[in-house]
C-alpha cells in the first residue's frame, strides 16, 4: 500500500520567456558579428592605406633591411623589423613560459589556498604595471644590471651564434628586450594557466594519487595533459603581446636596422616600436610604409593566433579521445 505525502508541494513546469531567449539570441548574434566585422574594417583600412607602399617598394619591402621610405632613390623594406619582432617574443616566451607555469603548478598544487590566492594576485597585478614603466624601469635599473648577465652568456655560450658579442659590447639590446617582455607577458600566461589548472578535475588528481603516484606524477600525469589546450591559449596571448609590445621595446633598445643573430650586442627594432618612434616624423610617404608594416603585423599576429586555435582544437579533441 503506498501513501502520498500530503505536504509535497506540487512542482510547477518552469514558465517559458521565448521573448528573452530571442532577445539574448539577436544580442549574442550582434556583438558576435560585431567583432568579425571589426576585424575586417581593420584589415580594409591597413590594406587600402598600404596599398601605395606595396605599390612604390614591390618585393623589396618585405626582403629589404633599410628604412628610407620618405627618400625615392633608398629602398626601404621591414625585414629587419619583422626579424627583431619575432626574435625578441620568442626569446621573451622560452625565458617567461617556464617561470609562469611554474607559478601557476605551485600556487594551484603545492600552496595553501590561502597562500595561492594571496600570490596570485601580488602575480596579477604585473599586468596592471603600464608599459611605459617596465620600459623606463628596464632602460634605467635592468639593462645596466644585465650587462654582468651578458657577458658571463658570452663567456661561457660564445661558441653559439646568439649568444656571442663579437665586439664585447653589450646594453641596449634584442637580448634586454626580451628580458622586459618576459616579466611584461609572464603575468598573462600565469593568470590563464592558474585557472586552466584549476578546471582539472579533483577526481583525476585524488585516483592518480591512490594509485601510489607521486605529487609529481600526479601533476605529470592527471593535470598536464587535461589543461595542455589551455596552456597553448595562454601561451599564444602571451605571444600576441610580446609582439604587440611598442613604448616598453621602444625605450629599451637601441634602434638600428639589422638583420643580426647576435641577440646580445646593441642593436634591433622591431615593427610596433618603429611604427611608434617614426610616425610622427614621417611625411606622407612614410606614414604609408609604416601602415604597411603594421598590416605585416597584423598578419603575423593573425596566423599565430588562427594556428593557436588549431592546437587547442586538435588537444581538446585528443583529451576527449576522439579520432
Amino acid at each position: 500500500m503506498t501513501t502520498t505525502d500530503a505536504t509535497a508541494v506540487p512542482v510547477r513546469p518552469r514558465r517559458q520567456n521565448p521573448r528573452g531567449d530571442q532577445v539574448f539570441h539577436a544580442a549574442a548574434t550582434a556583438a558576435g558579428v560585431a567583432v568579425l566585422l571589426l576585424i575586417v574594417a581593420i584589415a580594409a583600412f591597413l590594406i587600402a592605406r598600404a596599398a601605395p607602399a606595396y605599390h612604390r617598394a614591390g618585393w623589396r619591402f618585405l626582403t629589404e633591411r633599410e628604412w628610407f621610405p620618405d627618400d625615392p632613390s633608398r629602398a626601404f623594406g621591414i625585414l629587419a623589423l619583422a626579424f627583431g619582432t619575432i626574435v625578441s617574443a620568442v626569446l621573451a616566451l622560452i625565458l617567461a613560459v617556464p617561470v609562469a607555469l611554474g607559478s601557476a603548478l605551485f600556487l594551484t598544487e603545492l600552496a595553501p589556498p590561502a597562500l595561492g590566492r594571496w600570490v596570485g594576485h601580488l602575480v596579477d597585478l604585473l599586468a596592471a604595471v603600464p608599459s611605459v614603466v617596465y620600459g623606463l624601469w628596464g632602460v634605467y635599473y635592468l639593462v645596466p644590471r644585465l650587462i654582468p648577465v651578458s657577458r658571463f652568456l658570452d663567456r661561457t655560450l660564445g661558441f653559439i651564434p646568439l649568444f656571442d658579442s663579437r665586439n664585447n659590447t653589450y646594453g641596449r639590446s634584442l637580448f634586454a628586450a626580451a628580458v622586459v617582455l618576459a616579466i611584461m607577458v609572464l603575468p598573462i600566461v600565469a593568470a590563464i594557466a592558474r585557472e586552466v589548472f584549476r578546471q582539472v578535475p579533483t577526481a583525476d588528481r585524488e585516483a592518480a594519487l591512490a594509485l601510489g603516484a607521486t605529487r609529481w606524477e600526479a601533476i605529470r600525469l592527471a593535470v598536464l595533459p587535461y589543461s595542455r589546450g589551455g596552456v597553448v591559449g595562454a601561451v599564444m596571448l602571451g605571444l600576441g603581446r610580446a609582439l604587440g609590445e611598442t613604448i616598453a621595446i621602444a625605450l629599451v633598445l637601441a634602434a638600428s636596422f639589422k638583420v643580426d643573430i647576435h641577440v646580445l650586442e646593441p642593436g634591433g627594432n622591431t615593427i610596433a616600436a618603429n611604427i611608434a618612434t617614426k610616425f610622427g616624423e614621417s611625411g606622407a610617404h612614410g606614414r604609408e610604409a609604416l601602415i604597411a608594416s603594421g598590416l605585416v603585423l597584423f598578419a603575423i599576429t593573425l596566423v599565430v593566433n588562427v594556428v593557436a586555435r588549431g592546437v587547442v582544437y586538435r588537444s581538446a579533441i585528443a583529451a576527449e579521445g576522439r579520432p
